[in-house]
């Protein structure tokens, strides 16, 4: 019985060290190709606490478009812990007049860790996306700069915020600085998940299905536009690699640069907190994480994942979620 016991002791420290060397083996492989998330975002060393404090109020405020109907939170939701995405279950918002949008509202999470913003990359830092859906006719529909930097001026409060956020500035409520603002809370938006505890060192941050999805994430291909470490955001690609995609309506980054090659092209959208920031597609067509997964196999790597696999990879992608944000279900 002693020796029963001594044999299968071993067998278990055994085990252990395999399952620890393999652990670490995976560790080195997943660091390489995305690596941890910076703990801050390009710029934020500048912003002050009274800007950050400004763009917040600013972020949620609805007087910012015609009617009082939107703020930038109505399709980036961060209220109640959401993940910075529009929740509505239409795969585009509604503007201030109730009309849809023509593309899937991206999460702002992590946001300005990206190489451009907007699906198409037309704006090239946060400030610049920040001047956008004010003035969009379909989203918050303000007529022009001036009439919103009007409505700030007849609220005295607000103005004392703006000096406190740009002091020594002569006309501190400019709509660049409304920008300058908005980007400075949106630089504080850096998220914490299970797999940078992980890529840290932790070898029980993930379970064995969800190592076994980072494997085969790795292994499957879907690393060539997935990498980095928002895996993914850091370059354009195809949508329809290796099949069609059926929405070909949407010519992508062509309508930005005018270039042939560059039709269908879509910002890789970035994979952290991917299970809280449905629908997905830069056209919000699919609602499923699960059916996400299955789709991109086919349309970007040319084959079908079996089930188990599927299945495997979105275990993975659940770690990808920022611990105090809410968990999907729509998985």
């Amino acid at each position: 019985m002693k020796m029963s016991w001594i044999l299968l002791t071993v067998a278990a420290l055994c085990t252990t060290g395999v399952l620890a060397a393999d652990t670490a083996d995976l560790r080195n492989q997943a660091k390489a190709i995305f690596g941890p998330l910076p703990d801050a975002m390009p710029g934020a060393e500048q912003d002050t606490p009274a800007l950050v404090e400004l763009g917040k109020r600013l972020y949620f405020d609805k007087q910012l478009s015609i009617n009082g109907s939107q703020s930038c939170n109505t399709c980036h939701r961060l209220d109640n812990g959401l993940g910075g995405a529009d929740i509505r279950p239409t795969p585009t918002s509604l503007g201030a007049h109730g009309e849809p949008g023509t593309r899937n509202a991206p999460t702002v999470l992590n946001a300005g860790f990206q190489i451009a913003q907007f699906w198409d990359g037309r704006a090239p830092t946060l400030e610049a996306q920040a001047k956008g859906p004010i003035l969009n006719p379909v989203e918050m529909a303000m007529p022009d700069e001036n009439t919103v930097n009007k409505r700030i001026i007849d609220n005295k409060e607000y103005v004392a915020t703006f000096n406190q956020a740009f002091p020594n500035t002569t006309n501190p409520v400019t709509y660049d600085n409304v920008a300058k603002a908005l980007a400075a809370f949106e630089r504080t938006l850096v998220t914490d998940d299970r797999f940078d505890d992980f890529l840290n060192g932790d070898d029980h941050a993930l379970t064995k299905q969800e190592r076994k999805g980072l494997e085969t994430f790795l292994s499957t291909g879907c690393t060539a536009c997935h990498n980095g470490p928002l895996l993914g955001g850091m370059s354009y690609q195809k949508m329809g690699v290796a099949h069609p995609y059926s929405n070909e309506a949407d010519l992508g980054r062509y309508e930005v640069t005018g270039k042939a090659s560059d039709k269908y092209l879509f910002k890789v959208p970035t994979l952290r907190n991917v299970t809280i920031t449905a629908p997905y597609f830069h056209d919000g067509a699919v609602s499923s994480l699960t059916e996400a997964v299955r789709q991109m196999a086919w349309l970007q790597l040319g084959f079908k994942l079996p089930d188990r696999k599927v299945a495997d990879i979105t275990a993975f992608l659940s770690t990808l979620t920022d611990k105090k944000r809410v968990q999907s279900d729509k998985q």
